[in-house]
Formats: structure tokens, C-alpha cells, sequence
């Protein structure tokens, strides 16, 4: 238990002195954060080139290194972020089961199924969606699997498949967050859950520790859509840390930059600079210094031009666009805004691995707290899936 609750002690030290460099809103900011405070860092940012910034975000150990001159903490936060692989077995799999499954999601259900230990324990598959992880539980396991899912026709889908297929699975439609689905959590049971997220798969750890279940495993995914507005830290540990978490800092880990082709990133490039503009037209407009979102834009829109983008951002908020406004001067403004966030955004990336670490482990401490030996690690390389870090834990007295 030292170890990791002495690991997130450290993550959240070390976070808590950097607040500066990542937890603040860039599409906010109508300049850098750091102009004042770290001038020589912003003339830097300022002087990387487009393919620059792509290779720094591609590559964490020179991203480090490359930032290490402003924060000395770069190193250590890297260190303290890393996750090693768990052992895998290779495993038989039947001909068929992937049919109707994505060949990515199939790789990663594969991985995951490999990654987790043969307990001999009937399934509980958490937010099931059609049951595609529980058909190659129930099939390489020899155990029965329930599925628990809250849409009604991924239920009968997911029933009809397992019926064909001749796997042991029962469908159960219910909430996950409703009590009476604390009913289908047993103690002699191993439950999972694949990229449920967020409370979702933090109220399944804490019905497992209520109900006293035998082993529990989960991919944590999507750590922002929490009900409450601020994060409730679920460990002794985490509860004793001064850094508070909004929704937008939750969104963080999530940024993973990946390479995109130049039409996509064309696109981007439209959509965020067309918002900026438009925001700081409204700010000019309005005389309030406040960044203002506007709703998802149907990609086509973007095609249409700037002018096009804030009449419809301009009726969606309700605001009055003057005559004679110089849309090229906004536009303008915009794509100068996009660049210094695109810079602000390289330095947060530093800390988007190790924010999402200090939250895996507020849940592996919260597990280890509640009589459970827990395992932590990777069950997959991140070009499956970003969100590869596995929790996987047993009760002591099981």
C-alpha cells in the first residue's frame, strides 16, 4: 500500500507546484499565461514550427526534455507517470466472435481479456453496451457472464448474438447508477468494466467494495463526465490533496494528440480559429472580457467561411452583429489565437499522462484502502487505445 499511496503523494506534489503550467482554460486566454512569468519559454513556443509541435507531441521523452529549462519538474513527472505492462497470456480465441465488432475494438477486448488473471469466478460485464467484451470472457473462460446494460435494444442485440453464438450470457437491462443494480453485484464474482466512464466505473468500484466483491478489473475512461461539478476524490489519500479539478481539467488526460491527415487537420485548424474569431468579435461587441462556447458546428458550415460561421454563432447566442464589422480583422485574430494556443496546449500535454495517473491512483488507493491487493498497469500499447492502463484487484479475504 506504501507504494503507491507514496507514488501518489509524490504525482500530487509535484502537480500542485506546477498548477501554473495546466490548469488554467487556453481557449480563454487571449494571450499566453506565461508572458510575464516565463518570457523566454513563450519566445520559444513562438519560434517552433507547425511540424515542430507535431514531433514534440509525438515524442513525450523530447517534449521533456525540450521543457525541462522552465520546468524542472519535467523529468520527475514523466518518471512518476510511467506504467508498466502487465503480463498477458496467449490465448485460444473461437472463430466468429468478432462478428459485428469494430477490428480496433475487437484488438483491444483481446488485450484486456489477456491481461486479466483466471480467477474461476462467474462475470459481471459493467455497462455492457451489445456484451461484445463478456461473449470472449464466456468463451475462453468457461464461466457464465451477466451484462449489465441501461439501453433495452443493446440488451436484445447483445441476448440474440450470445443465443447464436451458444455463449453462457444473460442480459440484464438496468442503471448502473440505479441501488437495485447493487442486487447483480456477488461476492464470489469478478466484475469489469472496459472504458465505462467515468462515474460509471467509479460507482462500480464502490458497489464491489460495499457488496464485498471477490476481484474487480477496469479500464478507466472519460474522466470528466462526473455528476457533481468538481471531482470527488475517492481515497484517504487524495481526499488530504489541495488540488481541486473541474470538469475542463478532467478533460485533460483525454487530449491525446494523434496524427490526423491534412484535410482533418485543415478542418481543425477552421473550426478553432472561426471560434476564437468569433469570441473575440463578441467580446469587442459586448464589452465583456469573457470567452463565450458556442454549440458543435456541422463540419460543412466551416466550408462556408468566417462571415458564415459568426452569423450562425451570432443567432445561436443571441447577439447582434453590428454593420460594417472588419470580419477579416477577427479572422485574423483568431488564427493568432489558435497559435499561441496550440503552444499553450504543448506545454499542458506534459502533464496530461501524470493528471491521469494521480487519478488512477486515487481509485487504486481508495481499492487498497477497502482489504483489496491491487495490480496497476498497461494491457495494451497506446496505438489500440490511449486508455490502456488496467486496475485490476482482489479481495484479501476472497
Amino acid at each position: 500500500m506504501a507504494g503507491y499511496a507514496q507514488q501518489f503523494r509524490q504525482l500530487d506534489d509535484v502537480l500542485s507546484r506546477n498548477k501554473a503550467f495546466w490548469q488554467f482554460m487556453p481557449f480563454a486566454e487571449k494571450d499566453s499565461v506565461w508572458l510575464q512569468t516565463h518570457p523566454e519559454m513563450c519566445a520559444w513556443l513562438n519560434s517552433l514550427t507547425e511540424q515542430q509541435i507535431e514531433e514534440l507531441n509525438a515524442d513525450s521523452d523530447k517534449l521533456v526534455a525540450a521543457l525541462s529549462s522552465w520546468i524542472p519538474d519535467a523529468a520527475v513527472l514523466h518518471q512518476l507517470s510511467l506504467c508498466q505492462p502487465l503480463s498477458s497470456m496467449d490465448i485460444d480465441v473461437p472463430y466468429g466472435l468478432n462478428t459485428g465488432i469494430p477490428g480496433r475494438k475487437w484488438t483491444q477486448i483481446n488485450a484486456f481479456n489477456a491481461a486479466l488473471p483466471r480467477l474461476q469466478l462467474p462475470w459481471l460485464e459493467w455497462c455492457a453496451g451489445k456484451g461484445h467484451l463478456g461473449r470472449i470472457l464466456a468463451a475462453t473462460h468457461d464461466m457464465p457472464v451477466t451484462s449489465l446494460e441501461w439501453q433495452q435494444q443493446l440488451c436484445v442485440d447483445g441476448e440474440a448474438s450470445a443465443k447464436q453464438l451458444k455463449l453462457p450470457i444473460h442480459f440484464v437491462q438496468a442503471d448502473a447508477f440505479d441501488e437495485s443494480s447493487d442486487t447483480h453485484i456477488q461476492s464470489k464474482q469478478h466484475a469489469v468494466a472496459l472504458h465505462a466512464c467515468g462515474d460509471l466505473h467509479v460507482s462500480l468500484l464502490q458497489r464491489v467494495v460495499e457488496r464485498q466483491g471477490a476481484a474487480v478489473s477496469v479500464s478507466p475512461c472519460c474522466y470528466h463526465l462526473i455528476r457533481s461539478e468538481i471531482y470527488q476524490p475517492l481515497s484517504h489519500t487524495a481526499k488530504q490533496s489541495t488540488i481541486s479539478l473541474n470538469k475542463h481539467d478532467l478533460r485533460l488526460p483525454l487530449q491525446e494528440t494523434v496524427t490526423a491527415g491534412k484535410r482533418i487537420r485543415r478542418q481543425r485548424f477552421l473550426e478553432v480559429s472561426f471560434r476564437l474569431g468569433f469570441d473575440s468579435l463578441q467580446r469587442h461587441l459586448l464589452n465583456n472580457d469573457e470567452y463565450l462556447p458556442v454549440p458543435n458546428v456541422h463540419k460543412a458550415l466551416l466550408n462556408e467561411g468566417f462571415v458564415a460561421f459568426c452569423l450562425w454563432a451570432a443567432e445561436k447566442k443571441n447577439i447582434e452583429l453590428r454593420p460594417n464589422i472588419d470580419f477579416e480583422y477577427w479572422q485574423q485574430e483568431g488564427e493568432r489565437r489558435h497559435g499561441i494556443i496550440e503552444r499553450m496546449e504543448l506545454v499542458r500535454q506534459l502533464f496530461r499522462r501524470p493528471l491521469e495517473m494521480w487519478l488512477v491512483l486515487d481509485r487504486v488507493c481508495y481499492l487498497e484502502q477497502s482489504n483489496y491487493d491491487v495490480s496497476l498497469g498497461t494491457f495494451c500499447d497506446k496505438p489500440v487505445t490511449p486508455r490502456n492502463i488496467l486496475i485490476h484487484a482482489e479481495r484479501k479475504d476472497s
